[in-house]
């Protein structure tokens, strides 16, 4: 039997045209995203310029590409760089070299600060969307064009974000098993960097119990929003937004650039369409009024 009956549907799931303006949409975020980080919030690899070589630890990546210890010259050409870099970005400019090299600037400057620590899971399907959205090219605002190698950019970002979400529920069953869930998991989160809000629950545990197995069976079933109406993948990806607020409001822990990545599953242009139309028809005068002003 010949494979194309069995690949032609998945290369049609992959290959789903989108708009174009949908990823020039989602780059302006990312892109936007990128300064925000660096400037303000995963600044730690701007410090391990200062470290003693000593303690760096070369990852996989380090390994293999013989990436050297941070210098302070190095970690500002990173740092500087991802940032005029994505400048460029979002103007639309060069959009395959000047997203390549902040793909290259970004990434390295958060190795630079994973060599030396933790490894933070939440930006793998981050440095996906800056490799494959270059690929598309150019793409406007308001270009409505159907593009196939959009559509394989954007897919292939969902795919990265929700192997996130899948990743982290196996990672639990495997180092954690089953005591992950029936053990004090989060009591322990909130004791160690609790909020206000967070401490609330210490007096309720078994909330806190309930909310461990909330969170590994919603990892673990997350790939179902692939299969799912499109109503019902939005109200799933609302569903993510508040469970990370949630999560944020108690042991102040954000995911932010995969806050970025999971914009993938929505049709930015509609909403962004809708949003200019209220706009602008707050600025519309009623008829009446505009011929009592006369």
């Amino acid at each position: 039997m010949s494979p194309e009956p069995v690949m032609s549907p998945v290369r049609r799931w992959l290959f789903a045209p989108v708009p174009m303006e949908r990823v020039a949409l989602l780059r302006l975020a990312v892109y936007a995203f990128v300064i925000i980080d660096v400037l303000f919030l995963h600044t730690s690899g701007f410090y391990h310029g200062w470290a003693d070589p000593v303690w760096y630890q070369p990852l996989h990546a380090g390994t293999i590409f013989h990436l050297p210890a941070a210098t302070v010259l190095l970690v500002e050409l990173l740092k500087w760089g991802s940032v005029a870099g994505a400048v460029v970005a979002m103007t639309g400019r060069y959009p395959r070299a000047a997203g390549w090299f902040v793909a290259l600037t970004w990434a390295w400057y958060q190795y630079v600060a994973f060599a030396y620590g933790k490894v933070d899971h939440d930006r793998g399907d981050f440095v996906l969307a800056l490799l494959l959205l270059p690929t598309v090219g150019t793409a406007h605002l308001n270009d409505k064009r159907l593009s196939e190698a959009a559509g394989f950019a954007i897919r292939a970002v969902q795919l990265g974000a929700i192997a996130t979400y899948f990743l982290s529920g196996v990672a639990k069953l495997r180092f954690g098993g089953p005591e992950w869930v029936n053990s004090a998991t989060l009591v322990r989160a909130v004791v160690r960097r609790g909020t206000p809000i967070g401490d609330m629950f210490l007096h309720t545990p078994w909330v806190l119990h309930a909310g461990q197995w909330f969170i590994m069976t919603a990892e673990l079933l997350s790939w179902t929003i692939f299969i799912l109406p499109e109503r019902w993948r939005r109200l799933m990806v609302l569903g993510w937004y508040l469970f990370h607020a949630t999560v944020y409001a108690t042991i102040t822990i954000a995911f932010w650039p995969h806050l970025v990545m999971m914009l993938a599953f929505l049709p930015l242009e509609g909403y962004r369409d809708r949003l200019v139309g209220w706009w602008r028809s707050r600025g519309q005068v009623p008829v009446g009024d505009d011929v009592a002003a006369q």
